[in-house]
């Protein structure tokens, strides 16, 4: 077994923008407990294993959903002339019997984190909860294969969007929010939406460079549903919108001037979206692809940093 190349479908690349959403649903509910709690002093929420587990759950179903999403495209053929990084089953580096067997491996592990991370949050006390979160983690490891394994993948039928919106925003930041509140506040759901579409733009981005290869293939993503130009019109709702309702939630619990240190994350955005608006060579993208990512991440990091400060 070349571990080398299944390390290069784990694509590690992508983790920081799983864990964007965690960043800031953490950052959110550290925050909200400490004031709840009366503590005398607030939680440190680097030392929290809440926050590493969650951390290490994201990280499981992103990987999961990385070797997912080469063994589909590999087995059907999608990836054959996919432009940028080689696909580890298309090229032949890896077996798709030895991904079916990597992707089980992988989905024992995360489900045996989630379990450990559910109980270090609900304990026995809170039964439904700890059922809820389960049926999340269920929910999201059946996401993470679906996408493009199977003939019914919704990778392949345009709503690999919605998936990415729900849970890498709304599932990821509300969640690990209850984690440590045991309630929804519902001015959380803004800077979930912020995640959520920064998400889908990082997944638009990669559907507007491989729409050629995507057609020809039958993959109907929303790129080859819409069309170019109106799927460029899309990426610039997803950036604007993310900008916006991350701004309506720093109106709406404004507590410094600090807060609004996120906006430094949005000069490569915008610059993204330039660079979208005058592309006419959809390979051409595929460096975007990274900056939108780490972009995003950069969003949740300076969040977080201006909620403390």
């Amino acid at each position: 077994m070349d571990v080398k190349s299944f390390i290069k479908a784990a694509r590690l690349r992508t983790l920081p923008l799983s864990i964007s959403g965690i960043i800031v649903g953490s950052i959110l509910g550290n925050e909200a407990f400490y004031v709840t709690s009366n503590l005398s002093h607030k939680p440190a929420l680097w030392l929290s294993s809440i926050f590493w587990l969650a951390i290490l759950t994201t990280i499981g179903f992103q990987v999961l959903s990385n070797f997912a999403n080469d063994y589909g495209d590999g087995i059907k053929g999608s990836d054959k002339n996919r432009t940028g990084e080689a696909r580890m089953v298309a090229s032949g580096a890896i077996a798709p019997k030895q991904m079916k067997s990597a992707m089980i491996i992988t989905t024992i592990v995360t489900l045996i984190i989630a379990l450990l991370l559910i109980y270090v949050a609900f304990g026995s006390d809170n039964f439904g909860y700890s059922i809820l979160f389960l049926g999340l983690g269920i929910a999201s490891i059946a996401a993470a294969i679906k996408y493009t394994v199977g003939n019914s993948a919704y990778g392949y039928s345009g709503f690999g969007d919605v998936f990415v919106f729900i849970f890498f925003g709304l599932v990821s930041v509300v969640g690990s929010y209850f984690l440590y509140t045991k309630h929804i506040n519902f001015k959380i759901f803004l800077p979930a939406i912020s995640i959520g579409l920064l998400s889908t733009a990082v997944l638009n981005l990669n559907n507007l460079r491989d729409q050629i290869e995507d057609k020809k293939n039958n993959k109907n993503t929303l790129v080859v549903k819409l069309g170019n130009e109106k799927a460029k019109k899309y990426h610039y709702f997803l950036i604007f919108g993310a900008l916006v309702t991350a701004l309506m939630y720093v109106f709406l619990d404004f507590k410094s001037i600090y807060e609004l240190i996120f906006l430094v994350a949005f000069i490569p955005l915008i610059k993204n979206v330039k660079t979208v608006a005058q592309n006419t060579i959809p390979a051409e993208l595929d460096s975007e692809l990274k900056k939108v990512a780490l972009s995003t991440f950069l969003f949740a990091v300076l969040f977080a940093i201006g909620q403390v400060l």
